[in-house]
């Protein structure tokens, strides 16, 4: 699979100056980390998971977790436990008919709800297991954290490649006593486990819950002060170069609103610019399907240094993966950084002629930006993000997957 897989091939030509890699399960743990894109969520009790991928339902979907954690309620766990082992056996099944190949399936993740339930399904899935890539661990915490990494790495040894994704969602991160010893033990754990730590994720939802707090769609979690200093922390201690993370966005949660209490935030300028009247229609539909407060928070997202975001609609994959593409001028300045970087000068300036590229202070940034071009692909100079929205492709069923 690639990123933007629903663009014709002379889409791909025009728009990209570098196009996005493909990869698959198996390709290498620094470009997995980075390929989620828009990881989107849905309930393990949501039937036909598996017809929605082979008919390819979901437009340039490249990252899904099936959830038996807050998805569901709790009295219908052993039911979701039995619609995913059921997925995952029809899975299997239309690879072996050839119905599906296992390349062009997205990464597959689940989400448990505790290390009894992972040991539980490890028992009782018999097909379709070397089809996930990983589990996400929610409300990760040191002492049940180690225990899942310790069952997974189990797993591992008996002929799997599953991945960890920890959540950090926990009264002990977002309290301000509590949360600086919390995050270095957590860093410290994962550490301990580093070739299994794929990406680490953000539960601004239940942060804001500990405080009977719920942003509207006007509002970023970065509006939010007691979420933003907490993953002002959270990037402090899992960002640094000296063994860095893969940091993901936070969820999104609105996908439809009848009302705005808030200007429009999505500037109009980049839109008018880029197509003239036409780009303002364009900023207008955005602001219509109420984007514009998505938008700006993916841009926050990506200047925190954050990549990725976890996603409940299908609609909100296109902005998170066109958004995170790599800019000519990005590329150019990463590229020439790397390339510069033999001691010999210490200071340059750009290709563009607009700013000065240090090579010890950018050097770290321009691996990740390299790291990026390869997943998202680099645009064209003359190209956009927003060229990437108009091909938007919009689900014909306008209700969110987790219900």
């Amino acid at each position: 699979m690639r990123l933007f897989s629903d663009l014709h091939n002379e889409e791909y030509k025009e728009i990209f100056y570098k196009q996005p890699i493909s990869f698959n399960k198996d390709s290498r743990k620094e470009l997995l980390s980075y390929a989620l894109g828009a990881t989107l969520y849905m309930p393990a009790t949501r039937p036909n998971i598996h017809q929605d991928l082979l008919s390819k339902k979901h437009a340039g979907l490249t990252s899904m977790v099936i959830d038996l954690e807050d998805a569901i309620g709790d009295e219908e766990v052993e039911f979701a436990e039995a619609c995913l082992i059921d997925e995952l056996n029809h899975m299997s099944e239309d690879i072996e008919k050839q119905l599906l190949h296992a390349d062009d399936l997205p990464l597959i993740f689940i989400r448990i709800r505790s290390h009894e339930q992972l040991v539980r399904l490890r028992s009782q899935i018999r097909k379709g297991l070397n089809l996930l890539t990983g589990v996400v661990i929610p409300k990760f915490s040191p002492a049940v954290g180690r225990l899942i990494l310790e069952e997974l790495k189990m797993m591992n040894k008996q002929g799997n490649r599953l991945y960890a994704l920890p959540i950090l969602e926990t009264k002990k991160v977002i309290e301000r006593e509590t949360r600086l010893d919390e995050l270095l033990a957590i860093k410290h754990l994962l550490d301990d486990y580093a070739e299994m730590i794929l990406n680490v994720r953000i539960g601004a939802t239940d942060f804001c819950g500990l405080y009977g707090i719920r942003r509207n769609s006007d509002t970023t979690v970065y509006d939010i002060a007691v979420v933003r200093d907490c993953i002002s922390d959270i990037i402090n201690v899992f960002l640094r170069s000296d063994q860095p993370y893969v940091i993901s966005g936070p969820v999104w949660e609105y996908f439809s609103s009848k009302e705005r209490m808030l200007k429009p935030q999505l500037r109009q300028t980049p839109f008018r610019e880029r197509f003239g009247q036409e780009g303002v229609n364009l900023r207008h539909e955005l602001i219509d399907k109420h984007m514009d407060g998505f938008i700006r928070e993916i841009l926050m997202d990506i200047t925190n240094g954050l990549t990725g975001k976890t996603i409940i609609h299908p609609t909100h994959i296109r902005p998170v993966q066109a958004l995170n593409t790599v800019t000519y001028e990005e590329y150019l300045d990463a590229k020439s950084i790397i390339e510069q970087a033999n001691g010999e000068i210490g200071v340059m300036k750009s290709a563009f002629h607009n700013k000065m590229n240090e090579i010890k202070p950018h050097y770290y940034w321009a691996q990740k930006i390299l790291l990026k071009s390869e997943i998202y692909g680099v645009l064209n100079e003359e190209f956009t993000y927003i060229d990437l929205l108009t091909n938007e492709i919009y689900t014909a069923n306008p209700q969110p997957v987790t219900n």
